[in-house]
């Protein structure tokens, strides 16, 4: 017997599971708000040198005269001011003196039109040091890299619920201790920390949710939960628009979380989980209240303890796992090899995207509200996509169609604003596409025994990508379209290699190491009914005994 089977006795996608999505959708929301913090709260805005003369006021909009301030500071390409420059000595009206200049000594003054503050306002990470303020991303994505093997381990050991409980509980201290930063170090350090925990929240959500849900319902489960992403990501835009200090940013964004805690306590274990460990009491009592929701009181009494042993997931519940076995034989390798690389370019592609959302000529505020809205009809479009063309497929050409895009987008002039602006948006629409796919394809990969690691694994390299996204972006320094080549490069190359895993529409859920290898989970039935698909292990070991 085979846990799907019991799912569908007790409803495997009505009331029951609909509450679970309804609590997962929270947490699911809040991360956005912390992922794509970084482009408000250390947003860098127009800035000068100070001067040291109280003649020319307190900021780019006082009434100092272009004239006296070009006497100053010297005038960049576009005829706007130096930001990092000043004249030393200052110029006089004998053209004849050289024009040497200095960096800025006295600090620099911002435009506080946008922001009226950010840390690289607060702690002068500009000019020489903004690579300081841009690194400040990558620590935090570096944390998230961590905690997704940490919690991955964590909640294959312990448990989803009590594990979610623990990220939630640390990311809205940790949030709290970033807003009251007094140091660049120590808001660096405590983003870090945040992202630990936020991780947690990233990758146990999913697989709780995917967990309680049959097979047919599986996509439709991962893109609403993925849809709660694109709602965040739009209030993001909001907040940091009517909130521009970016300390009260910070704890606006983490306020979600205590509303995220108090709606865990309605919250079920994954049964699934329980009897992949053998704990057969607390999995009935779960099935129990999941029969009784869906109003399958009839199959209460069949859920006795003889019959929950029975369950296939049980026959390995003696056994430890940890990360290693994902690699030790050859299926799980492959695929886990292939999913780490696409993994890796996914989160690399959107954050690469994500992050850049000025020089399109519109609202930074503006580009973020819609990099969000975009998000909502790619994942419907995703949802159809998924099950008509397979998840395999879906992935492999979302990550090439946004790899070419961005391509694309490289070769069309500046003077093209809103063409440019549109491809963006498209692009990150796909680049939405491969997120919401990767996490429904990968939680089908991995068996139940060892799928948190899968998704911790997965989600490391995933951060990984995002870690490096920020840097990568500061290459243009060295040629403006480095940057975008690597991203295009990544894509495409990275959507080829999708097609090496397999198929996973309308296939069960591995529970263990042995489904992966020998197939045993698969279902071939043409009508749609659910069968296991078993290999011919027997007919394979007398012939290998023969050659022997």
């Amino acid at each position: 017997m085979r846990f799907e089977e019991i799912l569908d006795d007790v409803g495997g996608f009505s009331r029951f599971q609909f509450m679970i999505l309804l609590i997962l959708c929270l947490p699911r929301a809040i991360l956005p708000l912390h992922f794509l913090l970084h482009n408000f709260v250390s947003a860098t805005p127009s800035h000068r040198c100070a001067l040291t003369s109280p003649d020319y006021g307190d900021g780019l909009s006082s009434s100092a005269e272009p004239r006296s301030l070009a006497l100053r500071i010297p005038r960049q390409e576009d005829g706007s001011f130096s930001s990092c420059r000043l004249y030393d000595p200052p110029l006089s009206l004998d053209f004849d003196q050289s024009n040497m200049t200095a960096p800025c000594l006295h600090g620099w003054i911002y435009d506080q039109s946008q922001f009226s503050s950010t840390t690289a306002t607060e702690w002068d990470l500009v000019c020489d040091d903004k690579q300081l303020n841009q690194a400040l991303a990558t620590y935090f994505f570096l944390g998230v890299t961590f905690g997704a093997i940490l919690f991955g381990q964590l909640s294959d050991k312990f448990g989803r619920k009590s594990m979610l409980l623990v990220a939630l509980l640390f990311s809205s201290m940790l949030g709290v201790t970033s807003a009251f930063s007094t140091s660049y170090v120590m808001f660096a350090v405590s983003r870090a920390l945040c992202g630990v925990a936020l991780s947690g929240l990233s990758i146990i959500g999913v697989v709780l949710g995917i967990e309680w849900t049959d097979v047919k319902h599986r996509t439709f489960t991962g893109t609403v939960m993925s849809l709660s992403w694109s709602a965040g990501n739009m209030l993001l835009a909001l907040m940091a628009y009517f909130i521009r200090d970016w300390r009260h940013l910070t704890l606006a964004v983490t306020a979600p979380c205590t509303a995220a805690i108090i709606a865990w306590w309605w919250l079920p274990e994954s049964a699934r989980w329980l009897l992949a460990n053998g704990r057969i009491e607390e999995a009935k009592k779960y099935l129990v209240q999941c029969a009784k929701m869906n109003g399958k009181n009839e199959y209460t009494s069949k859920l006795d303890s003889e019959t929950l042993g029975k369950v296939t997931v049980s026959e390995v519940a003696k056994k430890t796992h940890s990360y290693l076995d994902l690699v030790k034989t050859p299926q799980l390798r492959k695929i886990t090899l292939c999913s780490g690389l696409f993994w890796f370019a996914v989160a690399f592609l959107y954050y690469g995207i994500s992050f850049r959302i000025s020089g399109f000529g519109v609202s930074i505020y503006l580009t973020q509200f819609i990099y969000g809205a975009i998000e909502a009809p790619a994942k419907i479009f995703t949802f159809f996509v998924l099950n008509w063309i397979g998840r395999r497929n879906g992935q492999a050409w979302f990550l090439i169609t946004t790899g070419a895009l961005i391509g694309i987008n490289t070769v069309i002039p500046f003077e093209y604003t809103m063409l440019r602006m549109c491809i963006a948006v498209v692009s990150k629409g796909f680049s939405e596409a491969a997120f919401t796919t990767a996490f429904l394809y990968t939680a089908e990969l991995f068996p139940t025994v060892l799928r948190q690691c899968g998704i911790g694994y997965t989600s490391c390299l995933c951060r990984i990508g995002s870690s490096l996204a920020p840097l990568v972006m500061l290459l243009e320094d060295v040629w403006l379209f480095l940057p975008p080549l690597i991203f295009a490069g990544t894509g495409i190359i990275s959507g080829s290699l999708v097609f090496m895993l397999p198929e996973t529409l309308n296939v069960r859920l591995p529970e263990n190491i042995f489904d992966v290898e020998e197939g045993r989970h698969r279902q071939c039935d043409a009508d749609g009914d659910a069968k296991i698909e078993l290999m011919k292990l027997n007919s394979k070991e007398t012939t290998d005994a023969q050659d022997d």
